[in-house]
């Protein structure tokens, strides 16, 4: 029995327009039937399984496409551009969301037996993506098929969800998953210092602050950070504010240099520079997408 098809069936009766929260906590859907551009924003920890169609996300420059039946994690706030890149009516991009709750996940890594301590290696990535195993889409279909027993989804909810990170935790991704849940973990003390740029990015950033935040070296918090996140904290800096101008841009401020400085920027030759290489167009042209034709008389 196939379970994307099962999934593909609840996203259909319970998505509507855009990304849909539903009555099961963390859990959201999303239907789309058209391909979209690409545009940035952050994304938080969380699972994301693809169960028709087909999207690309970009992080740092490095692309990542996964369609039905692929999924991916991500353990720390990233900035990433992205875009459905498969979609018609015939079949649309489908996808369900779960939020990672690092309570969740701690408790289940103390029932499990599992170590809770963090390996002396490098951290592992923030972002990784794998081929959901017949057993996850099973455990992802039940719990979708839930949200049609209302009376199940209260006792049943939390044993199936549980079941879907244990999937997760076992899974190819599971190194991702698992920091999420080790307090005191590298990803723990990363985290309050994306958290203050993410906060602060219209700020000049001094590393020496933030790695005390992390409560770690300057030199230790740069390459764990590297290693999570794939970029600097000047680079996730950047992407951040970046993203925020193009939000900006497309929802009406008209003034790109007077959007560069709002989020941070010196130089209007600069913004506009790294705005281009990011999104491969310019202010301008993103101010011109966006106004909408006036209609002649």
């Amino acid at each position: 029995m196939d379970r994307r098809l099962d999934i593909r069936q609840a996203i259909t009766r319970h998505a509507r327009v855009g990304l849909t929260a539903t009555a099961l906590p963390g859990v959201s859907v999303l239907r789309a039937s058209g391909t979209t551009e690409p545009h940035g924003s952050v994304l938080e920890p969380a699972f994301i399984l693809v169960a028709g169609g087909a999207k690309t996300t970009i992080l740092n420059g490095e692309a990542y496409t996964y369609g039905a039946g692929r999924y991916f994690v991500t353990s720390i706030d990233l900035p990433v551009i992205g875009s459905i890149t498969s979609a018609d009516a015939d079949d649309p991009y489908m996808s369900v969301t779960l939020r990672l709750d690092p309570d969740k996940i701690a408790s289940l890594l103390l029932d499990a037996g599992l170590p809770r301590a963090e390996p002396a290696a490098r951290s592992a990535s923030a972002f990784g993506v794998g081929q959901a195993a017949p057993a996850l889409l099973d455990a992802v279909a039940r719990l979708l098929a839930l949200l049609d027993e209302p009376a199940d989804l209260a006792v049943l909810s939390a044993g199936t969800e549980r079941e879907v990170l244990w999937r997760l935790l076992t899974g190819p991704q599971g190194a991702a998953v698992r920091q999420i849940g080790i307090a005191g973990s590298r990803l723990t003390h990363l985290t309050r210092a994306t958290r203050w740029i993410r906060d602060h990015y219209q700020q000049p950033l001094r590393i020496p602050d933030l790695a005390a935040t992390a409560a770690m070296s300057p030199a230790s918090f740069h390459r764990h950070f590297l290693a999570l996140t794939s970029m600097t904290p000047m680079e996730y800096q950047k992407q951040l504010r970046l993203t925020d101008a193009r939000m900006r841009l497309l929802h009406g401020d008209r003034q790109v240099a007077e959007v560069g400085f709002a989020v941070g920027y010196a130089s209007p030759s600069q913004f506009s520079r790294e705005y281009r290489r990011m999104f491969g167009t310019t202010p301008s042209q993103t101010i011109q997408d966006a106004t909408p034709p006036r209609l002649q008389a």
